[in-house]
């Protein structure tokens, strides 16, 4: 009998170590990681500045805790806060406990100006996490199913359809904040209209609800800018991050804004290894070395360069609907279920993920070469032609 918990269909697979973009299992077979830890590793795997660095911390000081100054906690909140031009920072340990967090302060948000059941905006095809609270926030039954009832106060609308978020706000007096993902992981690679996002900001303004932007997986530099919603030029007044912020370290973070940075007291919100000086440490190299190395446009030169190979490869190619994203944030939509890609492209080399059933995922290290890139597209596309075939 297994010992670890059957939550994961996972692959006959045991990773041993890496480098750069590429992986190795224990049988020797070597892999071009496609995935990124699932947009994690933002700087690969074994990175000579940053392992050194997290050998160091480790010597010094692990964890502490927060009934204590953390000064590494004050340097990445800086640096985050510079970067995305809020105010302050708090750390977590993951994106879920930094969007059930952001919940935690919309509720706290309304209920200060007098709403005592607060209500929030969410979407379709969203994913925020799987406790109750974000399933409930998320859109997908298939995470919800099971676990019902569900966390009440949220209002469902589709994405890129100001007209919907209008009708809410014309016949419910209790909403205090729209959360969405800039652009949709889980959910298929769904990105918000940059016009969408300032009509958002522009609603929320005359509303005074909170704008809370799920920056988890397209965040740190993921779409060629910091954060993606920079692409519009509108600044959130909630941001919840992980992911790619520590290159593989857990972290969490909820950045916020004018308008939430008072919400939360002493008390009101907690962690124990939230903000530790080891997830700190990672997060400050990491966006150090992003500056660096130049690794925003990396992310857009070389995010495009995949895209463009791939579309020249699959260009006509019958059952492929889509290809979306932006920078190294990838989606090819097909035309039909596609879970088996997973395995066969594991079995050629390629690391990837199939999301939304039948969109392929690219979410590689943002250290990611032309050559690597070029390497993906001459990998994957013809499995992608050969999968449509046999099930045309």
């Amino acid at each position: 009998m297994p010992h670890v918990m059957n939550t994961y269909g996972r692959l006959p697979i045991a990773l041993s170590h890496g480098r750069g973009c590429w992986v190795w299992d224990t049988e020797g077979r070597r892999y071009l990681d496609g995935l990124g830890g699932i947009a994690v590793n933002t700087l690969g795997h074994a990175h000579p500045r940053l392992v050194p660095a997290l050998q160091d911390q480790v010597a010094r000081l692990i964890h502490s805790s927060n009934y204590y100054e953390v000064p590494l906690q004050e340097q990445l909140a800086a640096k985050l806060c510079e970067i995305s031009g809020l105010k302050a920072a708090f750390f977590c340990n993951s994106g879920l406990e930094a969007n059930e967090g952001a919940l935690k302060i919309a509720r706290k948000y309304g209920h200060d100006r007098g709403i005592a059941r607060p209500q929030v905006i969410v979407y379709e095809k969203a994913f925020h996490g799987r406790s109750i609270a974000t399933l409930s926030a998320t859109g997908n039954p298939k995470v919800q199913k099971g676990f019902e009832p569900l966390v009440e106060g949220f209002v469902r609308v589709p994405l890129n359809d100001l007209a919907a978020v209008e009708e809410v706000a014309r016949s419910n007096p209790d909403v205090v904040a729209v959360f969405l993902e800039t652009i949709q992981g889980e959910g298929g690679i769904n990105a918000s209209r940059w016009d969408y996002l300032q009509g958002l900001r522009r609603l929320c303004d005359e509303h005074g609800w909170l704008l809370m932007l799920d920056e988890v997986q397209c965040g740190i530099g993921r779409t060629g800018k910091w954060f993606a919603h920079q692409w519009a030029g509108i600044r959130p007044d909630v941001m919840p991050l992980a992911k790619g912020l520590g290159s593989g370290v857990p972290i969490g973070a909820i950045v916020v804004g004018e308008r939430a940075v008072d919400v939360l007291g002493p008390g009101n919100h907690g962690t124990t290894f939230g903000g530790n000086p080891l997830a700190m440490r990672a997060g400050v190299e990491t966006l150090r070395i992003m500056e660096e190395d130049g690794l925003l446009a990396n992310a857009a030169t070389v995010g495009a360069a995949l895209r463009a190979g791939l579309e020249r490869e699959l260009a006509g190619v019958a059952g492929v609907t889509e290809i979306r994203g932006a920078g190294l944030m990838l989606g090819i939509e097909l035309a039909r279920p596609c879970g088996v890609l997973l395995g066969r492209a594991a079995e050629a080399g390629l690391m990837l993920s199939v999301t939304a059933d039948s969109v392929i995922r690219l979410v590689p290290p943002l250290i990611l070469s032309a050559d690597e890139a070029a390497q993906i597209v001459a990998i994957l596309c013809p499995l992608i032609k050969t999968f449509l075939l046999e099930t045309a």
